[in-house]
């Protein structure tokens, strides 16, 4: 189902620019070929319906390939995020009981056996049912004490020795599975989100009619491809027959110019990778004119930084909000057409709300009693989801998808507020909010406000134990370069534009925040990180 979005593209316009990836460039026609053999490679390796397909590898056209290839012939594709630990990639591949692994070898390398360390993924001791790793690059490492045989093999060299030609057609039906994503939890092992072909399907649909996708663009594909942020538009952007731009990773130098070099429209980024954009030096030295549109998701974002990307990049600019579970925008910070005309000032009010629900998404925000919250931009209550493109269910894990799809709805555990508009707006993860004197405290209200500190460049708060209070208030924050600021001038600046009591008790000074794979900031890293300090310094009578 999903492979026939190319298909039909290739059929259309068979010479338009399909791919760009460093030096390379491909056609539709050529890289609908590469698929294909891709696809008859998996096959001869023994690949069938239903059986899962890892790829542990940076952005790249051989990633677009994978994605296709596997869909082609019924395969579920795992997409492993490679900022993992060993152990992890261990038990995703254990877990999905994967046959065939596609890795680049500078990722897999910590997870391979090196002379005088133990190896923690040996396909052929601990990963029985792994046939085959297939290299991305040579494997001709002295160093590496493992023994390749004859189930290791490159992937040009698969494609070479493959027939263009032959393969029985692979019956699809919407509802097989297309994907499991494995996401990392606050606790216990990552679980599979499961995504259907008919999940991707009706997501690439609904995002071109919400975003007016066409041929002429060009997305960068610069988030993460293991990760939904990016991963969508694999289908959406095949599926009007525009142009997929590869970065292999996020640097801001490569981004402006990768932006500039191809005339790129649109992409989307995690608010930390704007964040940094818009606050690099050398912004100021491209050409962004190309650019139509610039989306954000992923976390929240501080409404100054918003500001500055419409200034420096001078395209529009939408808030998304979605889950891995969900395909995954559930919400987009499109504005209706009466709002077209708004001052800048109130237009930016609704473009940093979390948005309006998606097309063709059922959305509710909820109290804890069941009864949805007042459209007052003040009660909060939880995200509830259904519809064509959520998930139905994780993978092997029965109870945790009855926990959290009941009725139909799933249960996102993100709590908003609803304006009168019926645009949203996140208040909080369930988990991040901090319960201080009494009061509930929106973690992500603190954040935007630290974030307009002219010295700040990152900003997390989260709570922290406290005898007193129950949870203090603490904000952990990275400077900008050459910036000096105390922590009694950042409680201060807090205090004189949000209530008192929701002000930072405690400011951290730290020269980076731990980050998800795709660049998220990670609050539960901070509590984790801090806490243990924390107590001992309270029972020293520090604080």
């Amino acid at each position: 189902m999903l492979y026939d979005l190319l298909r039909k593209t290739a059929e259309t316009y068979p010479e338009r620019t399909a791919v760009i990836c460093g030096d390379k460039r491909f056609d539709y026609r050529e890289f609908k070929e590469r698929v294909d053999r891709l696809a008859n490679g998996f096959r001869s390796l023994g690949i069938r319906k239903n059986d899962k397909v890892a790829i542990l590898h940076k952005n790249c056209h051989r990633f677009l390939e994978t994605y296709f290839a596997a869909a082609k012939i019924g395969a579920v594709l795992v997409p492993m995020n490679y900022r993992l630990s060993a152990d992890d990639y261990a038990y995703i591949l254990d877990n999905s009981q994967t046959k065939l692994l596609i890795a680049q070898l500078e990722l897999i390398h910590p997870c391979l056996q090196r002379k005088g360390a133990q190896t923690r993924l040996d396909h052929q001791e601990k990963l029985p049912q792994l046939e085959h790793i297939v290299f991305t690059d040579k494997y001709d490492d002295p160093e590496l004490t493992i023994k390749f045989d004859e189930r290791c093999l490159t992937y040009e060299s698969l494609l070479e020795k493959t027939s263009l030609s032959g393969g029985i057609e692979t019956p699809i039906h919407d509802t097989d599975i297309a994907q499991i994503y494995y996401t990392s939890g606050t606790t216990g092992k990552p679980k599979g989100v499961i995504l259907t072909h008919k999940n991707n399907w009706v997501h690439a649909e609904n995002t071109k009619k919400e975003l007016g996708l066409n041929k002429e663009d060009r997305w960068l594909h610069v988030s993460p491809m293991f990760h939904l942020a990016d991963a969508w538009a694999v289908w959406a952007i095949t599926n009007v027959g525009a142009t997929h731009v590869m970065v292999s990773g996020f640097e801001p130098d490569r981004v402006h110019d990768a932006i500039e070099r191809h005339k790129v429209t649109l992409s989307n980024f995690i608010p930390t990778m704007l964040n940094t954009m818009v606050n690099d030096p050398g912004v100021k030295d491209f050409d962004y004119s190309s650019l139509r549109l610039i989306l954000s998701g992923g976390a929240p974002i501080a409404k100054e930084v918003v500001r500055k990307v419409i200034e420096k990049f001078g395209c529009n600019y939408i808030q998304t909000y979605g889950l891995t579970e969900t395909s995954p925008f559930l919400t987009m910070s499109i504005l209706r057409e009466d709002m077209k005309a708004l001052p800048f000032e109130e237009r930016l009010r609704y473009m940093v709300t979390t948005g309006r629900p998606f097309y063709g998404v059922g959305l509710k925000v909820v109290r804890e009693d069941g009864k949805e919250v007042m459209p007052d931009e003040s009660e909060v209550g939880e995200i509830l989801a259904k519809g064509d493109t959520v998930t139905p269910g994780y993978w092997r894990m029965p109870e945790e998808t009855s926990q959290r799809i009941v009725d139909g709805w799933l249960h996102t555990k993100d709590l908003a507020v609803v304006n009168p508009e019926g645009y949203v707006t996140i208040v909080d993860r369930k988990d991040d909010v901090i319960l201080s004197g009494g009061e509930n405290i929106y973690s992500v209200e603190v954040d935007d406000v630290l974030y307009a500190h002219p010295c700040i460049l990152e900003a997390a708060v989260f709570g922290l134990p406290d005898p007193i209070w129950g949870e203090r208030v603490t904000a952990a924050v990275v400077l900008k370069e050459d910036e000096d600021v105390k922590e009694e001038e950042i409680i201060r600046f807090c205090k004189e534009r949000i209530a008192p009591f929701k002000a930072p008790k405690t400011v951290i000074f730290t020269d980076c925040l731990p980050k998800t794979g795709s660049a998220k900031i990670c609050k539960y890293k901070l509590r984790e990180q801090f806490k243990r300090k924390h107590k001992k310094e309270i029972r020293k009578g520090i604080r």
